[in-house]
This record gives C-alpha cells, structure tokens and sequence, in this order.
C-alpha cells in the first residue's frame, strides 16, 4: 500500500487532496503540520497518522517520513527555501526520492507581459523564497514535480491546463481543486513529470491580472 507524506497539511489545497486521497485510492496518509488538533476530524481514520511538528526541525521531518513512498509539500512563506532545505536534508537521511512541491507563477521568471509585471508587483516580496526552491530541489538529486499554479480561486470545478517552462505561462487563475486534482493524478503515476516544472491555469483565463482584480 503506497504511503503518502503530506507537508503543511493543514492548508486549503492539502486538505482538498487529502480528502480526494482517502476517497478515491487505498493510500495511506501522514500528515505532518503544527497544530495538529486542527485536524482532528481525521484523527480516527485509521489510514491517517497525524503528526505534529515543526518542518525546521529536519530529524523531527526524518522521523515522520521513514515509511512514506512520496512526499508532496504545500509548505509556503518568505522562508519557503530554508523549509524546503529541511525537507530535502530529510529526504536524504531516509533514501526517500520522489517530492511533490507547490511552488508559484514567476518562480522561474517565466510570466509574460503585463500580467508577469502585475504578478511581481503584487507578490514579488515572496518570490526570492520560491526561486531559492526551485534552484535548491532542481541540485538536491530527488525526483521532483514543482506544480506552479496561477492565482488561486475556490471555485467549485477542476478546470485546468499544464505547460512547461518552454511554454511559458499562460492565464491568471486557477481553482485550488485543480490542483489537487493534478496533484492526484501525479501521486496516482509517479513516473509522470518526473524532475519537471509545470504551471497550471484555467483555460481562457488569459489578461493582465485575474478577474476579481
């Protein structure tokens, strides 16, 4: 039975895969955040481990993945990288070698136009951390997915399309179940997107910023 590590699990999109997870695959779940009586609901599951700790605490992070098979992070911050670093360390001491990391548009200098401008003035204050992660995880030597999505929405669908670096990015937004949803399906088939950066937008979402701007 494939054994899943789940890193801030207490945000929107972890909760919607871990939700998906449990529904839909036989996996089994470790979900590692601080506070986690803030998921008590799951506690009885017996499929659900809830660990809490700090992702800082790189022996405490070891200790909690030694039986996982991938390790998807939607861990976040202006410290994203010294988080991630902790993570890789980990991953390292316990041989593990497949991560799932959330990343964000502009991590790679790759939104285009008038909207890549917005995106940096609007959140160019984080995107240091998420580009040290990406440059850190890409030398780590573990088989990596960053998922960049576009400006996130809750919005009750999965609508979404994936490019490539190459292709630069398209659209300005995307729902949180899209990417759980493509989160899903890279956990389901680990082979896919192996050591790949993808962006995910909503098609036909395309301006200079996303629609409730």
């Amino acid at each position: 039975m494939t054994k899943i590590m789940i890193l801030g699990a207490h945000g929107a999109m972890a909760q919607l895969l871990t939700q998906r997870l449990l529904d839909e695959t036989d996996v089994t779940l470790t979900l590692f955040l601080r506070n986690a009586d803030r998921l008590n609901k799951l506690a009885a599951n017996p499929r659900v481990t809830l660990v809490d700790g700090d992702v800082h605490d790189t022996a405490v992070v070891a200790k909690a993945m030694a039986d996982a098979d991938i390790i998807y992070s939607n861990l976040g911050g202006a410290d994203l990288d010294v988080q991630t670093q902790s993570v890789v360390d980990a991953m390292k001491e316990t041989g593990k070698q497949r991560l799932i990391y959330i990343s964000s548009l502009g991590a790679h200098h790759e939104v285009p136009g008038k909207f890549g401008e917005w995106n940096e003035q609007m959140i160019g204050a984080y995107l240091p951390a998420f580009r040290r992660t990406s440059e850190l995880v890409e030398k780590s030597g573990v088989t990596y997915t960053e998922i960049r999505p576009a400006w996130l929405t809750d919005n009750d669908e999965v609508a979404y399309e994936v490019t490539t670096l190459a292709d630069g990015f398209k659209g300005t937004e995307v729902s949180r179940q899209s990417v759980a949803d493509f989160a899903l399906k890279v956990i389901a088939d680990p082979s896919t997107y192996q050591n790949a950066s993808v962006g995910l937008d909503k098609p036909g979402t395309d301006g200079d910023k996303p629609s409730w701007y």
